[in-house]
């Protein structure tokens, strides 16, 4: 029940998913219970996953078959998770480019990801992350729909997986009391991190399922390695992260299994 509890948290505080009521009363919420949370994020990709996946596949089946059938499903796919999650990894990408585009300085790009408003190179992470997403899936989508919808599906739960290992290593150095991540950002146990993982496994087995192992083991050590790319960067300038920094590498991570998953699934059928 304690871990449904902190499921529920997760959900409610990722999503646009209402645990209200006497739902919400029974989940309580306390600092130590939201720092807990952090071993389900990768759950709430299921539920990212899903949405995403259907939204992909109902557009694609309702178009086909024209040409333009994967290209219009990987907007509405996009559409559908951003809405789902209320644009919370996105506007972490915005405001991380922001600060670390807009200075070299480590206490000047702080102030700058704290600021709400969206600078040029927070603007240009937008547009340059979303056209990676929508292109990236209209490939996998014009080899099949299964292509399309199941790297939907298994990127948004390891995209949700790799952030936490970032919190295990680096320190925190974000305005806890203001940042998006709030309490369950300045630290994560060795157990929680283990039960992230298991909530990655089976989705990871279905997808060795349905699709080349290839595919599985390139969209995985692409999104590995962006995860370590970030992790590297937040550390050389930042001297850690913020919460801003674990939604983009959320972001980043999810486009580099796309990559991944594109490259291995295309050069298998050449």
């Amino acid at each position: 029940m304690q871990a449904l509890r902190h499921f529920l948290l997760a959900l409610q505080f990722f999503t646009r998913i209402p645990v209200t009521g006497r739902l919400a009363g029974w989940v309580g919420f306390s600092p130590a219970m939201l720092r807990a949370s952090a071993a389900h994020f990768p759950g709430v990709g299921w539920i990212a996953g899903a949405v995403g996946a259907a939204a992909y596949a109902g557009v694609h089946w309702a178009l086909a078959p024209s040409p333009f059938a994967p290209l219009a499903a990987a907007v509405l796919c996009c559409v559908a998770t951003a809405w789902l999650t209320g644009g919370f990894h996105e506007d972490g990408l915005a405001d991380a480019a922001d600060g670390l585009g807009g200075s070299v300085d480590r206490e000047r790009a702080l102030d700058i990801m704290k600021d709400s408003r969206l600078g040029a190179y927070g603007a240009l992470a937008l547009v340059l992350a979303l056209l990676a997403k929508i292109s990236l899936l209209a490939v996998l989508g014009s080899h099949s729909l299964l292509a399309a919808a199941a790297a939907v599906a298994l990127a948004q739960v390891v995209s949700r997986f790799w952030p936490l290992c970032l919190v295990r290593v680096l320190a925190h150095v974000g305005d806890t009391a203001r940042s998006k991540s709030k309490p369950l950002a300045d630290r994560i146990s060795a157990r929680a991190l283990g039960a992230a993982l298991l909530w990655c496994v089976p989705p990871v087995a279905l997808y060795a399922q349905l699709q080349p192992l290839a595919a599985l083991a390139l969209g995985l050590l692409g999104s590995a390695l962006a995860a370590l790319w970030m992790g590297r960067w937040f550390a050389q300038r930042l001297q850690g992260f913020t919460g801003d920094c674990l939604g983009a590498t959320q972001q980043v991570c999810e486009i580099a299994f796309y990559l991944g998953a594109a490259a291995a699934v295309l050069r298998g059928a050449a």
